[in-house]
């Protein structure tokens, strides 16, 4: 097969569409603020719950 050799490979490679260097920053900086959101929106929910449990004694 064509696909699996090494110009196949090379052919496809030319193909795809990288990103540039502006739009990988901007999505991985995207991406690092969703995860920094998460992690604190989370920890405030375990806040929360366990403040809910102390309260009623557990």
């Amino acid at each position: 097969m064509k696909w699996f050799s090494i110009n196949g490979i090379l052919t496809e490679m030319k193909r795809i569409r990288w990103p540039k260097a502006k739009d990988l920053f901007h999505d991985s900086g995207i991406c690092v603020v969703f995860v920094l959101f998460l992690g604190i929106f989370f920890f405030l929910c375990q806040l929360v719950s366990s403040g809910f449990l102390k309260l009623i004694g557990m």
